[in-house]
Protein backbone atom coordinates (compact mmCIF):
# COMPACT_ATOMS: atom_id res chain seq x y z
CA UNK A 1 0.00 0.00 0.00
CA UNK A 2 3.05 2.45 0.38
CA UNK A 3 5.17 3.70 -2.40
CA UNK A 4 8.94 4.09 0.28
CA UNK A 5 10.04 7.91 -0.58
CA UNK A 6 12.84 6.59 -2.32
CA UNK A 7 11.67 5.13 -5.77
CA UNK A 8 10.17 6.85 -8.41
CA UNK A 9 9.57 3.92 -9.85
CA UNK A 10 5.58 3.53 -8.86
CA UNK A 11 3.92 6.16 -7.08
CA UNK A 12 0.08 5.72 -5.51
CA UNK A 13 -1.23 9.50 -5.66
CA UNK A 14 -4.80 8.58 -6.57
CA UNK A 15 -6.75 7.12 -3.72
CA UNK A 16 -9.80 6.50 -5.67
CA UNK A 17 -7.98 4.71 -8.24
CA UNK A 18 -6.07 2.92 -5.20
CA UNK A 19 -9.54 1.94 -3.91
CA UNK A 20 -10.61 0.14 -6.81
CA UNK A 21 -7.21 -1.13 -8.27
CA UNK A 22 -5.61 -2.23 -4.98
CA UNK A 23 -8.09 -1.66 -1.56
CA UNK A 24 -10.05 -4.28 -2.25
CA UNK A 25 -7.62 -6.79 -3.00
CA UNK A 26 -5.84 -5.24 0.68
CA UNK A 27 -9.61 -6.14 2.20
CA UNK A 28 -9.16 -9.56 0.93
CA UNK A 29 -6.58 -10.63 1.84
CA UNK A 30 -6.47 -8.57 4.90
CA UNK A 31 -9.23 -9.77 6.31
CA UNK A 32 -7.41 -13.82 6.60
CA UNK A 33 -4.60 -11.75 7.94
CA UNK A 34 -6.26 -10.15 10.65
CA UNK A 35 -8.11 -13.02 11.75
CA UNK A 36 -4.92 -15.15 11.68
CA UNK A 37 -3.43 -12.28 13.65
CA UNK A 38 -6.30 -12.86 16.29
CA UNK A 39 -5.33 -9.61 18.51
CA UNK A 40 -6.81 -8.37 21.62
CA UNK A 41 -9.27 -5.44 21.83
CA UNK A 42 -8.18 -1.99 22.97
CA UNK A 43 -4.77 -2.30 21.89
CA UNK A 44 -2.60 0.40 20.41
CA UNK A 45 -1.74 -0.30 15.91
CA UNK A 46 0.51 1.33 14.01
CA UNK A 47 -0.10 0.99 10.00
CA UNK A 48 2.96 1.43 8.06
CA UNK A 49 2.40 2.24 4.22
CA UNK A 50 -1.38 2.29 5.22
CA UNK A 51 -1.83 4.15 1.96
CA UNK A 52 -5.42 4.89 1.34
CA UNK A 53 -7.39 3.66 4.48
CA UNK A 54 -8.58 0.45 2.88
CA UNK A 55 -6.68 -1.94 5.20
CA UNK A 56 -7.22 0.75 7.97
CA UNK A 57 -10.56 0.60 8.02
CA UNK A 58 -11.11 -2.88 8.17
CA UNK A 59 -8.13 -3.24 11.18
CA UNK A 60 -10.64 -0.29 12.96
CA UNK A 61 -14.02 -2.66 11.63
CA UNK A 62 -12.42 -5.91 12.79
CA UNK A 63 -10.05 -5.30 15.73
CA UNK A 64 -11.49 -2.53 18.14
CA UNK A 65 -8.36 -0.74 18.62
CA UNK A 66 -7.74 1.84 21.26
CA UNK A 67 -5.69 4.02 18.87
CA UNK A 68 -4.85 3.85 15.15
CA UNK A 69 -1.92 5.64 13.72
CA UNK A 70 -0.55 5.20 9.86
CA UNK A 71 2.31 6.35 7.67
CA UNK A 72 2.71 6.63 4.04
CA UNK A 73 4.88 8.79 2.07
CA UNK A 74 1.98 9.84 0.01
CA UNK A 75 -0.03 12.94 1.32
CA UNK A 76 -2.39 12.08 -1.06
CA UNK A 77 -3.11 8.55 -0.42
CA UNK A 78 -3.26 9.81 3.32
CA UNK A 79 -5.46 13.04 2.45
CA UNK A 80 -8.24 10.06 0.64
CA UNK A 81 -7.44 8.20 4.03
CA UNK A 82 -9.00 11.30 6.06
CA UNK A 83 -11.90 11.39 4.44
CA UNK A 84 -13.44 7.49 5.28
CA UNK A 85 -15.87 8.10 8.05
CA UNK A 86 -14.66 5.31 10.02
CA UNK A 87 -11.17 6.47 9.90
CA UNK A 88 -11.64 9.64 12.12
CA UNK A 89 -10.37 8.73 14.88
CA UNK A 90 -7.44 7.66 12.95
CA UNK A 91 -4.09 9.76 13.23
CA UNK A 92 -1.78 10.31 9.91
CA UNK A 93 1.47 11.23 9.09
CA UNK A 94 3.22 11.43 6.10
CA UNK A 95 6.56 9.07 6.63
CA UNK A 96 9.10 6.29 5.68
CA UNK A 97 9.16 3.07 6.64
CA UNK A 98 13.04 3.14 7.68
CA UNK A 99 12.98 5.83 9.77
CA UNK A 100 9.61 5.69 11.86
CA UNK A 101 9.07 9.07 13.24
CA UNK A 102 7.53 7.46 16.62
CA UNK A 103 9.58 6.87 20.01
CA UNK A 104 10.61 3.27 20.88
CA UNK A 105 8.27 1.11 22.30
CA UNK A 106 4.87 2.81 21.71
CA UNK A 107 2.14 0.26 19.88
CA UNK A 108 1.46 -3.26 21.02
CA UNK A 109 1.17 -4.03 17.17
CA UNK A 110 3.02 -2.71 13.87
CA UNK A 111 1.74 -4.27 10.39
CA UNK A 112 3.13 -3.60 7.43
CA UNK A 113 -0.12 -4.40 4.48
CA UNK A 114 1.67 -4.81 0.76
CA UNK A 115 4.51 -3.28 1.65
CA UNK A 116 7.88 -4.53 2.15
CA UNK A 117 8.46 -5.07 -1.51
CA UNK A 118 8.47 -1.39 -1.87
CA UNK A 119 11.14 -0.61 0.79
CA UNK A 120 14.63 -0.53 -0.56
CA UNK A 121 15.99 -1.57 2.61
CA UNK A 122 13.25 -3.97 4.29
CA UNK A 123 15.73 -5.17 6.68
CA UNK A 124 16.08 -1.71 7.98
CA UNK A 125 11.96 -1.10 8.13
CA UNK A 126 11.66 -4.66 9.99
CA UNK A 127 14.05 -3.51 12.69
CA UNK A 128 11.98 0.12 12.99
CA UNK A 129 8.93 -1.63 13.15
CA UNK A 130 10.29 -3.54 16.29
CA UNK A 131 12.02 -0.38 17.63
CA UNK A 132 8.30 1.42 17.86
CA UNK A 133 6.63 -2.02 19.40
CA UNK A 134 6.31 -2.56 23.03
CA UNK A 135 8.32 -5.64 24.59
CA UNK A 136 5.38 -8.79 23.63
CA UNK A 137 3.91 -6.96 21.41
CA UNK A 138 3.48 -8.35 17.49
CA UNK A 139 5.09 -6.91 14.34
CA UNK A 140 3.56 -8.58 11.29
CA UNK A 141 3.29 -8.20 7.67
CA UNK A 142 1.58 -9.51 4.51
CA UNK A 143 3.03 -9.29 1.07
CA UNK A 144 2.24 -10.22 -2.29
CA UNK A 145 3.79 -13.29 -3.27
CA UNK A 146 5.60 -11.32 -6.15
CA UNK A 147 8.65 -14.25 -7.15
CA UNK A 148 5.76 -17.15 -6.99
CA UNK A 149 3.57 -14.98 -9.74
CA UNK A 150 0.62 -14.48 -6.68
CA UNK A 151 0.47 -10.42 -7.33
CA UNK A 152 -3.00 -9.61 -8.41
CA UNK A 153 -2.52 -8.43 -11.91
CA UNK A 154 0.74 -10.46 -12.78
CA UNK A 155 -1.06 -12.23 -15.60
CA UNK A 156 -1.26 -8.34 -17.36
CA UNK A 157 2.26 -7.23 -16.38
CA UNK A 158 3.80 -10.41 -17.75
CA UNK A 159 1.90 -9.95 -21.23
CA UNK A 160 3.14 -6.21 -21.47
CA UNK A 161 6.28 -7.43 -20.60
CA UNK A 162 6.03 -9.71 -23.43
CA UNK A 163 5.42 -7.50 -26.00
CA UNK A 164 8.76 -6.33 -25.10
CA UNK A 165 7.45 -3.55 -22.79
CA UNK A 166 9.50 -2.27 -19.71
CA UNK A 167 6.84 -2.10 -16.47
CA UNK A 168 7.97 -0.31 -13.43
CA UNK A 169 9.00 -2.78 -10.54
CA UNK A 170 9.13 -2.33 -7.01
CA UNK A 171 12.74 -2.27 -5.53
CA UNK A 172 12.61 -5.40 -3.27
CA UNK A 173 10.48 -7.82 -4.76
CA UNK A 174 12.19 -10.75 -3.31
CA UNK A 175 11.43 -9.46 -0.10
CA UNK A 176 7.50 -10.88 -0.26
CA UNK A 177 9.21 -14.89 -0.36
CA UNK A 178 7.98 -16.56 2.46
CA UNK A 179 11.64 -17.56 3.19
CA UNK A 180 13.08 -13.79 3.04
CA UNK A 181 9.97 -12.86 5.39
CA UNK A 182 10.98 -15.33 8.07
CA UNK A 183 15.06 -14.36 7.60
CA UNK A 184 14.05 -10.55 8.46
CA UNK A 185 12.30 -10.89 11.28
CA UNK A 186 14.43 -13.22 12.73
CA UNK A 187 17.45 -11.23 11.70
CA UNK A 188 15.39 -7.87 13.16
CA UNK A 189 15.49 -10.12 16.64
CA UNK A 190 11.46 -10.89 16.96
CA UNK A 191 10.99 -14.20 18.26
CA UNK A 192 7.90 -16.74 18.03
CA UNK A 193 8.10 -15.85 14.08
CA UNK A 194 5.26 -17.89 11.92
CA UNK A 195 4.43 -17.50 8.29
CA UNK A 196 1.37 -18.45 6.12
CA UNK A 197 -0.29 -18.53 3.11
CA UNK A 198 -3.40 -16.20 2.00
CA UNK A 199 -5.28 -17.03 -1.04
CA UNK A 200 -7.81 -14.85 -2.17
CA UNK A 201 -9.87 -14.24 -5.14
CA UNK A 202 -12.11 -11.22 -6.57
CA UNK A 203 -14.91 -11.15 -9.20
CA UNK A 204 -15.03 -8.54 -12.15
CA UNK A 205 -18.42 -7.87 -13.68
CA UNK A 206 -16.77 -7.86 -17.02
CA UNK A 207 -13.89 -7.92 -19.10
CA UNK A 208 -14.44 -3.82 -19.29
CA UNK A 209 -14.42 -3.38 -15.41
CA UNK A 210 -10.72 -5.61 -15.09
CA UNK A 211 -9.44 -3.31 -17.80
CA UNK A 212 -10.68 0.19 -16.49
CA UNK A 213 -9.61 -1.55 -12.53
CA UNK A 214 -5.87 -2.46 -14.31
CA UNK A 215 -5.83 1.35 -15.80
CA UNK A 216 -5.51 2.16 -11.93
CA UNK A 217 -2.44 1.19 -11.47
CA UNK A 218 0.69 3.49 -11.31
CA UNK A 219 3.00 0.44 -13.26
CA UNK A 220 0.19 -0.02 -15.62
CA UNK A 221 -1.49 2.80 -16.94
CA UNK A 222 1.08 5.10 -17.78
CA UNK A 223 2.83 2.28 -19.36
CA UNK A 224 -0.32 1.68 -21.57
CA UNK A 225 -1.06 5.16 -22.29
CA UNK A 226 2.59 5.26 -23.95
CA UNK A 227 1.59 2.07 -26.50
CA UNK A 228 0.86 1.68 -30.32
CA UNK A 229 -2.58 1.65 -31.00
CA UNK A 230 -1.53 -2.12 -32.69
CA UNK A 231 0.23 -3.25 -29.65
CA UNK A 232 -2.81 -2.08 -27.23
CA UNK A 233 -5.29 -4.02 -29.17
CA UNK A 234 -2.74 -7.10 -29.13
CA UNK A 235 -2.59 -6.76 -25.46
CA UNK A 236 -6.00 -6.44 -24.72
CA UNK A 237 -6.68 -9.49 -27.02
CA UNK A 238 -4.34 -11.47 -25.48
CA UNK A 239 -5.27 -10.88 -21.74
CA UNK A 240 -9.21 -11.23 -22.93
CA UNK A 241 -7.90 -14.69 -23.51
CA UNK A 242 -6.35 -15.44 -20.47
CA UNK A 243 -9.58 -14.27 -18.18
CA UNK A 244 -12.18 -16.80 -19.46
CA UNK A 245 -15.72 -15.21 -18.12
CA UNK A 246 -18.67 -17.16 -16.88
CA UNK A 247 -22.22 -17.40 -18.59
CA UNK A 248 -22.57 -13.55 -17.55
CA UNK A 249 -19.48 -12.54 -18.24
CA UNK A 250 -17.97 -12.13 -15.01
CA UNK A 251 -14.15 -12.51 -14.71
CA UNK A 252 -13.15 -14.58 -11.10
CA UNK A 253 -9.36 -15.37 -10.52
CA UNK A 254 -6.93 -16.03 -7.59
CA UNK A 255 -4.32 -14.23 -5.93
CA UNK A 256 -1.81 -15.41 -3.09
CA UNK A 257 0.09 -13.47 -0.44
CA UNK A 258 2.40 -14.40 1.97
CA UNK A 259 2.09 -13.12 5.71
CA UNK A 260 4.67 -13.29 8.89
CA UNK A 261 4.07 -12.05 12.66
CA UNK A 262 6.66 -12.59 15.35
CA UNK A 263 7.37 -10.56 19.01
CA UNK A 264 9.11 -8.14 20.06
CA UNK A 265 11.30 -10.22 23.01
CA UNK A 266 9.84 -9.39 26.45
CA UNK A 267 13.09 -9.14 28.28
CA UNK A 268 14.71 -6.79 24.83
CA UNK A 269 18.58 -6.51 25.40
CA UNK A 270 19.19 -3.30 27.00
CA UNK A 271 21.88 -2.17 24.10
CA UNK A 272 19.30 -3.59 21.12
CA UNK A 273 18.60 -0.29 19.91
Amino acid sequence: MMNDMQTNAIRFNNGAAYERYMGKWSQLAGATFLDWLSPEPTRQWLDVGCGNGAFTELLIERCSPASVHGIDPSGEQLAYARGRPALRTAQFRVGDAMALPYPDATFDLAVMPLVIFFVPDPARGIVEMGRVVRPGGTVAAYAWDMPGGGFPYEMLLAEIRGLGIAVPAPPSPDASRMNVMQDLWAGAGLVEIETRGIDVRRTFADFADFWETALGAPSVGPTLATMADDDLATLKTRVRDRLPADASGRITYDARANAVKGQVPKLRAANAH
